[in-house]
C-alpha cells in the first residue's frame, strides 16, 4: 500500500469525510479560543461549561430538539450560575465554578440514566465522531463560524481583556462585557466539540493547544497561528490513526495533542525542560569560543 492509499483509503466512506470534516472545524476554533483562555487562567471554567451542557444535551433529545440548542441554553446558564454564586456570595469563583458543574453534570447522568432511548446516550459523554450526519455537521459548522468570526474581528480587545483589564476600562472598553462574550463563545465553542470527543475531553481540545503554542511563542499573534495548525495537523493525525488501529476517534485526537504537547514541554527551544537547558548550553559555549 503506498502513501497515497494511505491517504485516501479513509475518504471513501462517507462516515469519514463526515467526520474529518467535523474534526477540523471543532479543532481550529477550540485552539483559537484556548490562546485566550490559556493567558486569562479559564482552564476550571473550560472544563465546567463543557461538562454543564450535559443535560441540556439530554432534555433537547427528550423534547426532540436539536443537541446543540440544548447544550448552548444550559451553557449560558452555568456561566450565569457561577457568575451569580460569585458576585452574591462569599463563595469564591473556583468554589462556584465545582458546584455548578458537578451538579448539572450529575443531573445529566441521571436525567441519561431514566431517560429511555433507542439509541446511546453515552455518546455525549464520550462522543461519536463516526457517527456525525450532515445535520450535525451543518450545526457543528455553523456555531464554529460564528464563534471563530467573533474571536478573530474581536481579537484586539480580547487580548487587552487578557492582558490587562484595567487599561482596557481605561481606554474605553467594558471588561465585564468583555468577559461575558468570552465566556459565551466558551460555551458556543464546547458544543462544537462535544459532537468530537464527548464532555469528557472537550476541556483537552480548550486547553492543549492554547499550551503548546504558549510553549512555543511568546507572541499572542502567533499563538493564534500556531494553535489551530497543530490542533488542526492532531486532528486529522488522530482520526487515520483511529481509522488504522481501530480506537476510539475522539480519544486518539486527544492522545495525539497531548503527545505534541509533551514534546514541546520537553523539547521547545526557548521554554522547553531540556531544549532550553541546551539553548543555554550553545550559548554559553558560543561566548567561551568568542572569547
Amino acid at each position: 500500500m503506498t502513501a497515497i492509499d494511505v491517504l485516501l483509503e479513509p475518504l471513501a466512506y462517507e462516515f469519514m469525510v463526515r467526520a474529518l470534516l467535523t474534526t477540523l472545524i471543532a479543532a481550529v476554533v477550540c485552539a483559537v479560543l484556548s490562546c485566550w483562555l490559556v493567558l486569562i487562567g479559564w482552564s476550571l471554567m473550560g472544563d465546567a461549561v463543557s461538562h454543564a451542557v450535559l443535560p441540556g444535551v439530554v432534555l433537547a433529545y427528550i423534547v426532540g430538539a436539536p443537541f446543540a440548542l440544548g447544550a448552548v441554553v444550559f451553557g449560558f446558564l452555568a456561566v450565569a450560575l457561577i457568575g451569580a454564586i460569585r458576585d452574591t456570595s462569599r463563595v469564591k469563583e473556583d468554589a462556584a465554578i465545582g458546584i455548578v458543574f458537578t451538579t448539572l453534570f450529575a443531573l445529566g447522568l441521571v436525567l441519561i440514566s431514566v431517560t429511555p432511548s433507542q439509541t446511546d446516550l453515552n455518546h455525549i459523554i464520550f462522543g461519536n465522531l463516526l457517527g456525525v450526519s450532515w445535520t450535525d455537521l451543518i450545526q457543528v459548522a455553523a456555531l464554529g463560524a460564528v464563534a471563530f468570526v467573533i474571536l478573530i474581528a474581536k481579537r484586539r480587545d480580547f487580548t487587552l481583556y487578557a492582558f490587562d483589564p484595567t487599561h482596557a476600562h481605561a481606554i474605553g472598553l467594558r471588561p465585564r462585557v468583555l468577559g461575558a462574550t468570552l465566556l459565551g463563545l466558551l460555551a458556543l465553542t464546547s458544543v462544537v466539540a462535544l459532537q468530537v470527543v464527548g464532555v469528557v475531553l472537550v476541556v483537552a481540545m480548550l486547553i492543549i493547544p492554547g499550551a503548546t503554542a504558549y510553549l512555543l511563542s511568546d507572541r499572542f499573534g502567533r499563538m493564534l497561528v500556531i494553535a489551530p495548525a497543530l490542533s488542526a495537523a492532531c486532528a486529522v493525525a488522530g482520526l487515520y490513526l483511529s481509522y488504522y488501529l481501530d480506537t476510539a476517534s475522539g480519544g486518539m485526537v486527544v492522545l495525539i495533542q497531548g503527545a505534541v504537547f509533551a514534546l514541546v514541554y520537553l523539547f521547545s527551544p526557548r521554554h522547553g525542560l531540556i531544549g532550553a537547558r541546551i539553548l543555554a548550553a550553545r550559548r554559553r559555549r558560543a561566548l567561551a569560543s568568542a572569547r
